[in-house]
């Protein structure tokens, strides 16, 4: 689905990516892990087209970022971004409704109004169809933002869809929602993307994990494979202790230490 090499980004004499070169697969959740400042958002946002490499290629379903219609790019790709503000108001169904526009020309049809139904039902916002936005609880409102990016894609099933830092600022109920959501999609057959700092829902959510240091890769692979003291310390220079958990596939990530 998504084919990224030789990448490379700088600002100014400062390298934030450094010939980063990786892929991300139908069918699969791929997760982004790094502290502040790895290039995780300059990633993300190469992978949106916001801004250009300064070196390398990016390619979806074979053809290169560039060469995308800003139309069929949207029919291609949806992104979720972390921050969604609005300085109008708009009710739920509206809000969701506007991620079919790259699909109509003047009005909706009934298919689409058919696919924010179906949507909205499937992230558990139906009951809100009628409120707004705006008087929505944090994430409430991330579940109706995410509700929106899968209406854009719904009907594409070679779609991609890029989440950055989905959870962020989200209590521990709305973080297990939106994941579950996100791990559905990737079942479903979509390429999914996830930029995260919760080392523990990427291993359990993720098909594979990617760990980013100063632009660079640090380890990449399944789950089991790269969650480990040695490359949790190269990535975010912290102790960590690995405790086994029942039912899970990968070992739970706890401080070795605590800061005082």
């Amino acid at each position: 689905m998504i084919k990224v090499r030789g990448l490379s980004y700088k600002a100014g004499s400062k390298k934030l990516l450094d010939n980063l070169s990786f892929d991300a697969h139908k069918g699969e959740l791929l997760a982004i892990l790094g502290a502040n400042g790895a290039g995780k958002s300059t990633l993300m946002k190469l992978l949106c087209r916001e801004i250009k490499p300064a070196a390398g290629t990016i390619l979806i379903n074979q053809k290169e970022l560039d060469n995308y219609r800003l139309e069929d790019l949207a029919k291609t790709r949806a992104v979720l971004s972390q921050h969604n503000t609005l300085s109008i108001s708009f009710q739920v169904k509206e809000l969701v409704l506007m991620g079919r526009y790259p699909h109509f020309q003047q009005k909706p049809t009934a298919a689409d109004f058919g696919i924010v139904n179906q949507v909205m039902e499937e992230t558990g916002i139906t009951h809100l169809a009628s409120r707004d936005y705006n008087t929505l609880s944090g994430g409430e409102q991330q579940r109706v933002q995410l509700a929106r990016v899968i209406a854009q894609i719904y009907d594409s099933p070679n779609a991609c869809l890029l989440l950055d830092e989905p959870t962020n600022g989200l209590d521990l109920q709305y973080q297990q929602q939106i994941m579950v959501l996100a791990r559905s999609l990737a079942d479903r057959g979509y390429c999914v993307i996830c930029i995260l700092h919760d080392i523990n829902f990427a291993s359990r959510f993720a098909d594979r994990i990617m760990m980013l240091k100063n632009g660079k890769k640090v380890a990449e692979g399944l789950p089991i494979e790269v969650i480990n003291c040695e490359n949790i310390h190269e990535t975010f220079s912290i102790k960590v202790k690995l405790m086994e958990c029942e039912g899970y596939n990968c070992p739970l990530v706890v401080p070795a230490t605590i800061l005082k």
